[in-house]
């Protein structure tokens, strides 16, 4: 589900998405819009409920592992994250890696790129931290004087769950051929994080907490087009919804109308039947070998793997062939 690294858009790119979005048989809308302040400030708030395991596994993971996962990537390495890079991830990962020679955070969102990338300084005067303002979606350059180096790319909280299979393979792919132009070399890597497939009652609370928190996250999407786009929507007329499809082993998340309704959003009206939804999110969970099996349709293989007590999120290191 939730990515903190999903990217602000102008208003513009907002109502134009918005209108397509919500014009077409199965209403949808881009999960990048769920973040603006507030929906930022309830995704911190999930990420520490008791029933959201994702942040908490995956750090510990990596903070169990950090030793081996050091010895993986190898030493003097560019770390770059498709990401802010400001979460504790990245702290574990540059404490544990020998003599790192940059970092290199790439995100869309400038302002909250810089300002991650400053909190590192900080933290970690001696290393390099040149932040790559691009979307890391698409094709992106790193400066060219790290071709020939140790270059591995970071990227955790199971983000490549809230892409398409094809949208996945296409960022993978995109990756290993960024690195290999970048290192000269055929053995690129990336440190990736991803969610297992398990207990589907356990998935959907993680999407559906008790008090209502990612509730609240879903429905600000709402709110947030009321403000920004005058649009006029009932809030208490929605409802959140969180659930597993088994078929395409992934959690959906909706908004749907508890009626019938008209929504004026700009000079556009958006009928809404009873039941009728919005598909908001969705998030992938994977197998061990259904990701390996991803990967390589996307040119990496696995080098390492590890996974927690309960099998519930698994940390990945690939090598590009």
């Amino acid at each position: 589900m939730h990515s903190a690294e999903c990217v602000s858009a102008s208003s513009v790119d907002f109502l134009t998405d918005v209108i397509s979005g919500l014009s077409q048989q199965s209403k949808s809308l881009p999960c990048k819009y769920l973040y603006d302040q507030r929906g930022s400030q309830l995704f911190d708030q999930i990420c520490e409920l008791d029933e959201y395991y994702l942040t908490r596994t995956e750090s510990a993971i990596m903070q169990d592992n950090s030793a081996e996962i050091a010895a993986s990537i190898g030493s003097e390495a560019v770390v770059v994250e498709l990401g802010s890079g400001s979460s504790t991830k990245t702290r574990i990962l540059l404490d544990s890696l020998k003599e790192p020679l940059a970092y290199l955070p790439v995100d869309i969102s400038e302002e909250h790129l810089l300002a991650a990338a400053e909190g590192l300084r900080i933290d970690y005067p001696d290393l390099r931290i040149e932040p790559v303002v691009a979307d890391f979606t698409h094709s992106f350059q790193i400066p060219s004087r790290y071709t020939g180096c140790n270059v591995h790319a970071f990227f955790p909280g199971s983000t490549i769950g809230n892409l398409t299979e094809a949208e996945a393979i296409e960022l993978l792919s995109g990756c290993a051929h960024l690195q290999k132009h970048a290192t000269g070399s055929c053995s690129p890597g990336m440190l990736i994080g991803f969610d297992l497939v398990k207990d589907p009652k356990v998935l959907e609370a993680a999407y559906n907490d008790r008090e209502g928190i990612s509730a609240q996250f879903s429905l600000n999407l709402l709110t947030r087009m009321n403000r920004e786009l005058d649009a006029d929507f009932d809030v208490a007329a929605f409802k959140h919804v969180a659930e597993f499809n088994s078929v395409d082993s992934r959690i959906e998340i909706y908004i749907e109308s508890l009626r019938d309704q008209c929504v004026s959003i700009a000079d556009q009206e958006i009928e809404f039947q009873l039941g009728e939804r919005i598909l908001t999110e969705y998030s992938h969970k994977y197998t061990p070998e259904s990701f390996v099996q991803l990967a390589a349709k996307a040119g990496f293989r696995l080098k390492q793997l590890w996974t927690d007590d309960r099998q519930y999120f698994a940390v990945a290191d690939l090598v590009a062939e």
